[in-house]
C-alpha cells in the first residue's frame, strides 16, 4: 500500500520497533510481544525495506534507534496509543509494564512508596523493582529506569539528577555500652567493620572504607545495605549506613557525626525515547517528588554537608 509514492509501514512492524527501542534487544522485545526472535528480525526487516534505510543499529551489545528509526518511533508510538484508545473505557487512563532497577535502600523506601503512589493514581500501571546496587549499564535492556549512585557515564540516554543522601558510621547502643564509644577517627581502628563486600563492589562512589576505615577490620560484609543495618543493630561492629536508614532504628547511635560523612548523589537514566510514554514519566515524577519530600530524611536530618573524606 502506498501514498504519494511512498509505502506505508506496517502498524505491526512499527510496534516491534517500538518494542526493540524499549528493550534493546530482539529477545527481550520477544518475551515482551509474546512472538519468536525471528519474528521480530523479519518485521525489522520488512520495516527498514519499507523506509529505505536502517532503523537499527548495534550498540554496546543491544539495538540502538538511528535517526530514521527516531522518526519511525514517534509514529510507533501514535499507533499505540490509537489501540489503547479503542480497548480502553477510558481514553485518559494510563496503562502498562514500568521496570525500575534501584539499589536496596532506595528501591524500599523511595520506589516503593513512588510506586503505590502512581497506582493510586493509575491502577493499570504495574510497576516492577528490582533491587540491585551497580553502574548504571550501557545496555538498559529490559528497564525503563535505573537508579544508580554516582553521575553515570550513559550514551543515548539521560541522567537525571535525583537529589543527595548521607552516610554516617552506626553502631548499636548495646555494643557502645559494652565497647565504648570512638571520640576520635584513630579509634575506630579497634572496632569491627560492616560493609559492602569490597571484591563484589562495582559502584566507585559507594568504595568508601578505604578513606577513613583503613585499620578497620571487617566483620560481617554483604552486597545488601538491609543486612548491613540488621549487622548493626545486633552489635557486630559499626556500619557504614545511609542516614535515611539508620535513623528509623532508636537502637542505632551515630559515631563520630561531625568528623564522619559522606554525601552521595542519586542519579535517574531512562532512555528519552522511553521517558516520552505517558506511564513512565508518571512514575519518574512521583520518584522524584517523593525524594524531594525525604530530603531532611536523606541528608540525615539537616546534619553539616560534607563531602567525601581524605584518607
Amino acid at each position: 500500500m502506498t501514498r504519494g509514492g511512498g509505502k506505508i509501514p506496517s502498524a505491526d512492524d512499527l510496534l516491534v520497533l517500538l518494542a526493540v527501542s524499549r528493550t534493546g534487544r530482539y529477545s527481550s522485545a520477544a518475551d515482551d510481544l509474546g512472538i519468536n526472535h525471528t519474528t521480530i528480525s523479519r518485521r525489522i526487516a520488512a520495516l527498514e525495506d519499507t523506509l529505505g534505510g536502517r532503523v537499527l543499529t548495534r550498540a554496546g551489545g543491544g539495538w540502538e534507534l538511528t535517526q530514521l528509526g527516531r522518526g519511525a518511533l514517534a509514529a510507533a508510538e501514535a499507533v499505540e496509543d490509537a489501540l489503547r484508545t479503542l480497548v480502553s473505557t477510558d481514553a485518559g487512563a494510563l496503562e502498562g509494564v514500568v521496570r525500575i532497577s534501584a539499589t536496596d535502600g532506595f528501591s524500599a523506601y523511595i520506589a516503593a512508596p513512588a510506586a503505590a503512589r502512581v497506582q493510586r493514581t493509575h491502577p493499570r500501571v504495574s510497576v516492577e523493582i528490582v533491587a540491585v546496587t551497580r553502574r548504571a549499564s550501557q545496555q538498559r535492556s529490559g528497564l525503563d529506569i535505573e537508579i544508580v549512585v554516582g553521575q553515570p557515564q550513559v550514551h543515548r540516554a539521560e541522567a537525571i539528577r535525583l537529589g543527595d543522601y548521607r552516610l554516617g558510621l552506626y553502631a548499636s547502643r548495646t555494643y557502645l555500652e559494652e565497647h565504648g564509644t570512638p571520640q576520635i577517627p584513630a579509634e575506630l581502628a579497634t572496632h569491627p567493620f560492616i560493609y559492602f563486600i569490597d571484591s563484589m563492589l562495582h559502584v566507585d562512589d559507594l568504595d568508601l572504607a578505604p578513606n577513613f576505615t583503613p585499620t578497620m577490620r571487617e566483620s560481617v560484609t554483604s552486597t545488601n545495605v538491609f543486612v548491613h543495618v540488621e549487622a548493626t543493630r545486633a552489635s557486630a561492629g559499626i556500619g557504614l549506613l545511609p542516614c535515611f536508614m539508620a535513623d528509623r532504628h532508636p537502637d542505632l547511635k551515630r559515631v563520630l557525626p561531625d568528623a564522619i560523612a559522606v554525601k552521595l548523589t542519586y542519579w535517574l537514566v531512562t532512555r528519552s525515547e522511553t521517558l516520552r510514554r505517558p506511564e513512565v514519566s508518571a512514575v519518574v515524577d512521583a520518584i522524584r517528588a517523593v525524594v524531594n519530600e525525604q530530603r531532611s530524611e536523606l541528608l540525615g536530618d539537616g546534619t553539616a554537608s560534607r563531602t567525601r573524606p581524605s584518607p
